[in-house]
């Protein structure tokens, strides 16, 4: 098979902290961005990627000039918010894929995804009428608060998910779920959530706790450690 990848990247990740957009923070010595598209540049089955990044980044120049030489990589001009962004960069590609070809989002902030929940969500949505996207059932006992943080009751988390990237959909119907919503007000905070307001169910593939998003500097240090606990030349090969 054959797919895009569209990486959204034009976040500051401010809870951070740090001179730069926190995609851009040193880690194992590479930037997350890097490592969090190393799993599909190296992938024969990607025909690119797309790199969404705000308007005025000054980082994203120096990371693509050592990504020369890789899967063919894109840039588009991110927008005010995450849907905003990725639906530039699907925009990006008309003239390049068709519309039943998928498109595969992944965070720029998820630096730990492996090569075997990528193949793993490959192969089981694929084959899905709709697409899917790499879930983790929820494994902690939730809690409904009020606004003093109170709690109101603990939430049954039987048939609860946590929502992870990748997420896997075909790229003319992803365009119109998140034109649709754009058009109707509506932000939908991962792609799957605008393809369920089309009446759409997506399938949950299960993937590793250990994709973290980073978002605090203890999600770094965590990150840092699961890259470091790899297995030698299992981390992706980008050019330095």
């Amino acid at each position: 098979m054959r797919y895009w990848l569209v990486m959204p990247a034009a976040g500051t990740g401010s809870r951070l902290g740090g001179p730069m957009p926190k995609q851009y923070a040193q880690l194992q010595g590479r930037t997350i961005l890097e490592w969090a598209l190393a799993p599909f540049l190296q992938d024969d089955r990607c025909a690119g990627a797309v790199v969404v990044v705000s308007r005025g980044d000054t980082w994203w120049p120096e990371v693509a000039a050592r990504l020369l030489g890789a899967t063919q990589i894109l840039t588009a001009a991110g927008g005010a918010e995450r849907c905003d962004s990725v639906l530039s960069g699907l925009l990006a590609l008309e003239g390049r894929i068709a519309g039943e070809e998928w498109v595969l989002v992944h965070d720029a902030a998820r630096p730990c995804v492996s090569s075997h929940d990528r193949d793993r969500l490959l192969e089981s949505a694929a084959s899905h009428p709709v697409g899917g996207l790499l879930a983790v059932p929820a494994a902690d006992t939730l809690k409904r608060a009020d606004a003093e943080r109170t709690v109101l009751d603990t939430v049954d988390r039987r048939d609860l998910w946590r929502a992870l990237t990748p997420q896997m959909f075909r790229h003319k119907r992803l365009r119109e779920a998140l034109e649709r919503a754009s058009a109707e007000g509506m932000r939908p905070t991962d792609e799957a959530q605008a393809i369920e307001w089309l009446g759409e169910r997506p399938l949950l593939v299960p993937g590793s706790s250990t994709n973290i998003k980073v978002t605090t500097a203890d999600d770094l240090v965590i990150a840092a450690a699961l890259l470091a606990a790899r297995p030698a030349g299992s981390s992706g090969g980008l050019a330095r």
